[in-house]
């Protein structure tokens, strides 16, 4: 008996030993109240509710309102204000290269790396998921297919897309979900076969908008189900009929992502791979209408809890009992120091994190755990206003200034709320009144971190360059999702910022949006100016040798048409 003990014991040892493989989950404006597991009636999620039976979790958990942060956060185990990322589009989203990502921790430590779906951080090198740590990239560009960065031949497509696999266009069949998923697997099954540890984060562009191009079959039968029901307040009859397709749409997107967690649960049983496999599932950020989102108020873009809380399970049947729950305050910010502990990897010095492990917590544990507050702020333009839209919090207390987040500056004068979420979870009763002490030392918490992440670097908020003309890269594309403007539109100056790191004879591709008539196209980098005719219907216009220095150039390409200018949707660089 004491030698069958003895061998029961070591084979524990080995077995807790072995590091485990890691599938990060995470979907795209699917709110807190989009699952069966959270009180949803409606849509049809029974993968994801198994998973929440099946898992741990953390109650509390946050994210940013909007995309581009909480990837940032999540990529990171820092406060996305420490890394550039101050929005989700117009040269905002792109990622300071130095950041060490937890694809990068996790590949020098030996696990194979490979993204699938949505990046988000940056399109170019060196800002691309390729150069940020993962060794197999299948990805859209921008915040999601049928967006202005979005491969020119898409069309606002969801179905058949063109992807980029490791930075070459790639023509895929089928629905986008469904691709990532089953890429995912593929690689996962090359990597079980040779007995590599993997990471792998599956990052879906569903269920964000737009919303024509969605699975037909599961369209179809939300449409005899109340779906309008989840939508808070009243609407007027206007807009019903519009409403109850997007909705429709939205479920349809969210049981796909469901059924294809169905297939993921299935694979790693047949390859053997659920016991030491750490499936984490959550969104990342708030729904995208003003839809059912548990006890909370608020949606995406809000930083009211509806907008900001995710739910979030971690599935690992060797070291997590299913249904522990811990309800200590996180964050995205805790996600990458979690992930390295469990996969026992010691971060370089020279990594800061704002997050902790949330590994003892989730094993059910009552380790030593200091008081902390969490603080998110998200705006809109180019660098970070105090007081805009922003929330700061502790176990029980919460100051917001929701001033929203559509603004670039906010106006008038800051007016504070402060909820007590242990009591009030839907932030109904504002205490700002009443509790003036409460509210000044959380503002003294917000000021400070506020102080400290606009401090990381001496030009802290200034966006990261392209770099062009690198052995990285044969073809540079600059976008409208990199395009340094005040909005998307076609018809407002803007301009991109190039590093060009080799000087010599470049050929540029400029895509455009076709028109009916004919033009003049203006091609400008630095001080290099080329012309050419634009024809109706052109969808592109190359020319053919630029000879450019070396050095940070300014970019601007645009067609007169007369009456109107429109200015350029992307342009390709090539070094000849």
């Amino acid at each position: 008996m004491r030698i069958l003990l003895a061998f029961l014991v070591c084979l524990s040892t080995v077995a807790i030993a072995e590091r485990p493989n890691v599938i990060l989950i995470m979907t795209d404006d699917q709110g807190y109240g989009d699952f069966g597991a959270t009180g949803n009636e409606l849509i049809r999620t029974p993968h994801l509710d198994g998973m929440a039976k099946r898992s741990a979790t953390m109650t509390s958990f946050y994210v940013s309102p909007v995309c581009s942060p909480t990837r940032a956060s999540l990529m990171t185990g820092r406060y996305n204000y420490r890394t550039r990322v101050v929005d989700t589009w117009i040269g905002r989203s792109m990622m300071e290269p130095e950041e060490v990502t937890i694809a990068e921790m996790l590949s020098e430590a030996g696990y194979a790396t490979g993204i699938f779906g949505k990046w988000h951080l940056g399109d170019s090198y060196p800002m691309r998921a390729m150069d940020q740590g993962f060794q197999e990239a299948l990805v859209h560009r921008g915040g999601g297919l049928a967006q202005p960065a979005d491969h020119p031949e898409n069309e606002r497509r969801y179905t058949d897309a063109w992807l980029y696999h490791n930075g070459e266009p790639v023509k895929t069949q089928g629905y986008c979900t469904d691709v990532y998923f089953d890429a995912a697997m593929d690689y996962m099954e090359a990597q079980a076969a040779e007995e590599k540890p993997f990471f792998a984060y599956i990052a879906m562009n569903a269920p964000h908008g737009p919303y024509h191009d969605v699975p037909e079959d599961l369209r179809e039968e939300y449409t005899k189900v109340p779906l309008l029901d989840l939508h808070k307040g009243t609407m007027p009859e206007r807009r019903v009929k519009a409403e109850t397709d997007k909705i429709e749409r939205i479920a349809a997107m969210i049981t796909n992502v469901d059924e294809n967690m169905g297939k993921l649960f299935a694979f790693l049983d047949d390859h053997g791979l659920t016991e030491n496999t750490l499936v984490i599932f959550l969104a990342d950020n708030g729904p995208n209408t003003d839809r059912y989102a548990g006890p909370f108020r608020g949606m995406k873009s809000n930083v009211n809890e509806g907008g900001v809380r995710t739910p979030i399970w971690f599935q690992w049947p060797a070291r997590f009992r299913a249904g522990t729950q811990n309800d200590l305050i996180s964050a995205h910010i805790d996600i990458a120091p979690t992930l390295l502990e469990v996969c026992e990897v010691t971060p370089p010095r020279e990594v800061e994190f704002d997050g902790r492990s949330l590994l003892p917590l989730l094993e059910g544990k009552s380790p030593e755990w200091p008081e902390r507050t969490i603080s998110i702020q998200t705006h809109r333009g180019t660098e970070p206003q105090r007081y805009h839209h922003f929330m700061t919090r502790d176990q029980r207390w919460k100051l917001v200034h929701p001033s929203g987040f559509g603004r670039q500056r906010m106006e008038g004068p800051v007016k504070f709320e402060l909820y007590d979420l242990e009591n009030d979870p839907g932030e109904t009763n504002n205490l700002a009144e009443k509790e003036p002490a409460i509210l000044a030392r959380l503002k003294k918490e917000y000021d400070a971190w506020f102080d400290d992440v606009s401090s990381t670097r001496p030009d802290n908020y200034a966006p990261p360059v392209i770099q062009v003309g690198t052995p990285h890269e044969r073809v540079t594309t600059f976008t409208r999702q990199d395009w340094l403007a005040e909005t998307w539109g076609e018809n407002v100056p803007g301009h991109w910022m190039g590093d060009f790191r080799t000087s010599g004879n470049y050929s540029a591709t400029v895509h455009l949006y076709p028109r009916p008539d004919s033009g003049t196209l203006t091609l400008r980098v630095c001080g290099v100016e080329q012309a050419a005719m634009v024809a109706a219907g052109a969808r592109s216009v190359e020319f053919e040798t630029l000879n450019l220095p070396e050095g940070e150039h300014k970019i601007e390409a645009f067609v007169d048409y007369g009456e109107s200018t429109v200015h350029a949707n992307q342009i390709d660089f090539v070094l000849k």
